[in-house]
């Protein structure tokens, strides 16, 4: 018998196939992880935090409770809600008496309009903190979101009798978030006047109010622009979780910052 020669004709269609089949499967294997990849982006934007595939609970088995946390946190501040919730559900299925301190799962929650898993978050953290405001108003957005024009003064959350917050620019934004002593947003604006913080804070909160409670989407994106934009956020309050939870706010909404 003679020898195979490559040269042979039924060589070279058999090398030619051979070749085809290597890179229609490595074509095959690329748009494969490009589906993994903008999946991720759509289970993003979906609101069911079940749906994201890209890191799954066996991964961040290995993870403490406290680190778990901290790559929630991280993950919120790439833009990435979806996978920060997956985090803090982690965190608490290893110890469910951090539940009332998730507050930054509240926030996600937010942001993954979860707006009813969202408020009862933040009623669990006041449950332990009463003299939270800031719990207080985002838990009053969450109630707006769900229904804005059945939003009713008895339903929402309050200070404990004879208490207030100390700083004057929160105190300004629960009352304008409650409805009392008749303030309105001229009044927050006027009391984020006092320092480059409290500038931030009264622009970051009365873009959360036109967007939650007046469902006034273009005062919003004015507001919440000017909060990601201040000097406070991208100067000594880079590292506040707030400014980045306003960064955030804008990049979800498509509000391009200045």
């Amino acid at each position: 018998m003679k020898p195979l020669r490559l040269s042979s004709p039924k060589w070279e269609i058999m090398f030619t196939f051979i070749i085809c089949v290597c890179l229609c499967s490595s074509t095959f294997f690329v748009d494969a992880a490009s589906f993994v990849s903008g999946f991720e982006g759509k289970s993003q934007a979906s609101g069911n935090h079940k749906l994201h595939m890209v890191t799954t609970n066996s991964v961040l088995d290995q993870y403490s409770p406290r680190q778990l946390i901290d790559l929630g946190t991280r993950r919120f501040r790439s833009g990435d809600v979806i996978g920060s919730i997956e985090c803090f559900d982690s965190a608490e299925n290893k110890d469910s008496s951090i539940r009332p301190y998730l507050w930054q799962r509240g926030l996600s929650y937010y942001y993954a309009d979860m707006f009813q898993l969202g408020s009862d978050q933040f009623r669990f953290d006041v449950s332990v903190n009463p003299l939270d405001v800031e719990e207080i108003v985002w838990d009053i957005a969450c109630l707006a979101r769900i229904d804005r024009k059945n939003l009713e003064k008895s339903k929402m959350m309050s200070l404990p009798k004879g208490k207030k917050d100390r700083r004057k620019i929160m105190a300004t934004v629960y009352q304008l978030f409650r409805g009392e002593n008749g303030v309105m947003e001229e009044d927050l604006a006027k009391a984020g006047e006092l320092s480059a913080s409290d500038e931030f804070y009264s622009y970051f909160y009365l873009g959360l109010y036109t967007e939650s409670v007046t469902g006034d989407i273009s005062k919003a994106s004015h507001y919440m622009i000017a909060a990601a934009s201040s000097a406070y956020s991208n100067g000594v309050g880079s590292a506040d979780y707030m400014t980045a939870c306003a960064k955030v706010h804008c990049k979800l909404r498509g509000w391009k910052i200045s």
